[in-house]
This record gives C-alpha cells, sequence and structure tokens, in this order.
C-alpha cells in the first residue's frame, strides 16, 4: 500500500484558474451592470433635462414671433405644458419615455420618435460604415507597425497616423469632396437619395465620402493604442515561448498577441463608436445629410427643446448600452478576466 504524506505541499493551481469566468458570476455581473445602467440613464436625464431649462429664451415666443402678443405666447405655452412646474415637466417627459411617448415636436408638430426613427436610418449606417473602416484601418496599420517596430514603415506609418490625429474631420470632409465630387466626379457633393429611391447602393454610395472622413481622426488614434498594446504583450514569455516551438512569426502575431492585446483596443473601439454616433453633427452639416445630428442642430436653432431633450437622451443611452456590451467583451476576449470583477 502505498502511503500518503498528508504534510506534502499540494500542487498550487496555476494564477490563472481562480481567474476564470465561472458561469455563477454572471448573474451577479449582470445584475450590478444593469443597475449602474440605469443609474447612469437616470443622472443624465436629470442633466439633459435642467441643462436645457436653464438655456436663457422662451420657446413659445421665438415659435410665435417677436411680434406676438403676450397672450398669445402665453397660450402657447400653455397648450405645450411650458407653463407647468419644471419638476412636473421633468418627471411626465421621464414617464413618457419609459412608455414609449416622446412627446410631439413644437416646430414641426408631429411625434419626436417619428423624426428620431426617420434621422436614425441615416445615423446608424453612417456610424457602422465608419466604424467599420476605422476597425480595419486601425487594425492593420497598428498590426503592421508594431512587427515591424522602428524600421522605416513603422516610422512612417506613425508619422501619417499623426497627421491623421491633427486634422479635424470637417476639413477632411471638405478635400473629399473636392476630389471626389468636384474634380473626379466620382461622387455627389452631399444629399442623401434615400434608401428607397436607389436602392442601398445608392445609399451606401452616398454615406461613403462621409464615413471615410469620421473613420479617419479615429482610424488614426486607434491604430496608435493597437500598436502600443502589441509591442507591449509581443515582450511577454509566452510570446517568446510560441516562437521557440517553431510556430511562425505571422501565426504567433495573429493567434496570441492580437487576442491578448485587444483589450484596451476594444475598450477605445467602444467609446469611438459611441463618439461617433453622437458626434456626426458637423459631418452631417458638411455633406448635408438629414441625420440625427443635423436634426439637433436645426433643433437647437429652433429652440425645439423637447426633440433636443430626447435626442441627447438616446445619444446618452446609446454611449451607455456600448460600454455595456464592451464589458461583456471582456470576459469574450480575455478568458482571466472574472466576470464579476468587471
Amino acid at each position: 500500500m502505498q502511503c500518503i504524506d498528508n504534510d506534502a505541499p499540494t500542487a498550487k493551481p496555476a494564477p490563472w484558474a481562480n481567474r476564470l469566468p465561472l458561469p455563477s458570476d454572471m448573474p451577479l455581473f449582470l445584475l450590478k451592470r444593469l443597475l449602474t445602467l440605469i443609474a447612469t440613464l437616470l443622472a443624465a436625464s436629470v442633466v439633459v433635462f435642467w441643462v436645457l431649462e436653464i438655456l436663457p429664451g422662451n420657446a413659445a415666443q421665438i415659435l410665435m414671433g417677436p411680434d406676438a402678443s403676450p397672450e398669445a405666447v402665453q397660450a402657447l405655452a400653455q397648450k405645450l405644458g411650458l407653463d407647468q412646474p419644471p419638476m412636473q415637466r421633468y418627471l411626465t417627459w421621464v414617464a413618457g419615455m419609459v412608455g414609449g411617448d416622446l412627446g410631439n415636436s413644437y416646430v414641426y408638430s408631429t411625434p419626436v420618435h417619428e423624426l428620431v426613427l426617420e434621422r436614425l436610418t441615416l445615423t446608424v449606417p453612417l456610424a457602422v460604415m465608419a466604424m467599420i473602416l476605422t476597425t480595419v484601418l486601425a487594425l492593420v496599420v497598428g498590426v503592421y507597425a508594431a512587427s515591424h517596430h522602428n524600421r522605416p514603415g513603422d516610422v512612417g506609418l506613425m508619422a501619417a497616423t499623426q497627421v491623421g490625429v491633427a486634422i479635424p474631420n470637417f476639413w477632411f470632409a471638405i478635400l473629399l469632396i473636392l476630389l471626389f465630387a468636384v474634380h473626379l466626379n466620382w461622387f455627389s457633393a452631399g444629399g442623401f437619395p434615400g434608401w428607397e429611391d436607389e436602392g442601398w447602393l445608392g445609399g451606401f454610395k452616398a454615406l461613403l465620402l462621409p464615413a471615410v472622413s469620421l473613420a479617419v481622426v479615429q482610424a488614426a488614434i486607434l491604430a496608435r493604442i493597437t500598436r502600443s498594446s502589441v509591442l507591449e504583450v509581443m515582450r511577454e514569455d509566452y510570446v517568446r515561448t510560441a516562437r521557440a516551438k517553431g510556430l511562425s512569426r505571422r501565426a504567433t502575431l495573429w493567434r496570441h498577441v492580437l487576442r491578448n492585446a485587444l483589450i484596451p483596443v476594444v475598450t477605445v473601439m467602444g467609446l469611438q463608436f459611441a463618439n461617433l454616433l453622437a458626434g456626426t453633427i458637423v459631418v452631417e452639416n458638411v455633406f448635408y445629410l438629414p441625420g440625427l445630428g443635423r436634426l439637433i442642430f436645426q433643433s437647437i436653432a429652433n429652440r425645439d427643446l423637447i426633440v433636443v431633450r430626447n435626442c441627447v437622451m438616446l445619444l446618452a443611452a446609446m454611449v451607455v448600452i456600448v460600454n455595456f456590451v464592451v464589458d461583456l467583451l471582456y470576459a469574450v476576449i480575455d478568458p482571466r478576466v472574472k466576470a464579476s470583477d468587471i
């Protein structure tokens, strides 16, 4: 019979063994993130409402014109509910959002949700196209620059990304219009034919230049972050071990290095996508696109605060939801990350 020594030291598990995401962690993680999401949206609604509330100007007076009588202005204010106390209007607005009723536009006299949905059919595809271009360009440039560290290719690409970071997207949009619309006549200088009139191909062609102008700056930033993250991972011991076992440089780079380097990259990608959804106002005005950004710009000019309030709240919700999705992706990309610790 074999004697077992109870005093012998037991083998310790690997450092990463206790950090694998267990199924029991996920309900707690989801509950924590959902509560954080709700609290963040509630705080955002308070900030959005009260910031717009303290802005100078009377929406009823602007709609009626400067020559309107005080009685007419007061009657319109009562019709729009602007004479109610601010707290009551805030609670009514929040209850409407929860119930799906965003109210009617002061200027267009149509439901706000119809205006928003109509504009989102342009803004969301534009942001998705720009994000796809950003991701492809950034990963290719960042990985190539890191794999050719301190070589002419690395230096040249990083100089190009520095220029891309410094270029405002609206200025680059004007350059694209001058080159491809005015001189080469390959694309339209602006406008959007719609998805039904000319089909998806016509809509894609109309959004290509705006997407490129949005993607250049974001891709330059993300490429530099990708390069730094890949360089840091390439110095790890397991990368040298993989190379010592005969794995090719390319296979090591794409199978082992890139996945472990994606944690900071995915974080920035989530923030960039939220920024693309919220930051299309200038580009949409340059290309005269009837998107959500242009709707916000026009509503601010017309003092249509109910449209501005709901659009800004929608953008805030998109940012929070994107960050929530990024947190979920952590455990998928890096199994060492414990779900309850995110």
